[in-house]
């Protein structure tokens, strides 16, 4: 016992030197505020139909850090998309022919840190998107603010498109085409 107490600091502080880091203490953690937030997607099939769904659970967080950066994080639940009204693309999109919600019940994105004048200007926001376990840098466009305080008194919108390809979502090849649009318009809860 005498051993294992000696040892404690020296594991404790390996422990410590190991573990990821953790966002600064002096850092700003906002939620988004589900009476304005939004979360869609939307693609084509090959005879131009359009299919839009939304992701009406989801988790996330702007954290403004200490330089005055800001960092987002999303988590959307595949499991709860729904299509257009239609059970039935409903079902098709939890499905394993595309978002297969029983083996992947995420979507996450964090991105970059960014500047807070990307926010009221629009531009690229890069960051990593992970579907079906595959993660890939990605853009996505943010439309210019049209307020002063956007994310509070209006919501910052940005869309973004991927190959379903770099993905794995290769289900219903023939009648879907290859590229998927994420749309998002989100607003955050001000901290107190």
């Amino acid at each position: 016992m005498s051993c294992l107490l000696s040892v404690w600091p020296v594991l404790a502080r390996q422990a410590t030197a190991s573990a990821p880091a953790a966002v600064p203490a002096a850092a700003t953690l906002q939620a988004f505020d589900p009476r304005y937030t939004r979360f869609g997607f939307e693609l084509r099939t090959r005879w131009g139909q359009r299919v839009v769904g939304v992701f009406p659970q989801y988790e996330g967080d702007v954290t403004e850090l200490p330089d005055g950066r800001h960092l987002v994080r999303i988590v959307l639940r595949t499991g709860a998309v729904m299509v257009a009204d239609s059970e039935r693309y409903t079902a098709m999109a939890r499905g394993p022919g595309f978002f297969d919600s029983q083996r992947f019940p995420f979507i996450q994105f964090e991105s970059d840190p960014h500047p807070q004048q990307l926010i009221q200007s629009g531009g690229r926001l890069r960051g990593r998107l992970t579907i079906h376990g595959v993660s890939r840098v990605e853009s996505f466009v943010l439309a210019p603010a049209t307020c002063d305080r956007p994310g509070k008194d209006c919501d910052v919108v940005a869309s973004g498109s991927i190959s379903r390809a770099d993905y794995g979502l290769d289900g219903w090849q023939l009648a879907l085409t290859d590229r998927v649009r994420f749309t998002m318009r989100v607003r955050v809860i001000e901290a107190r």
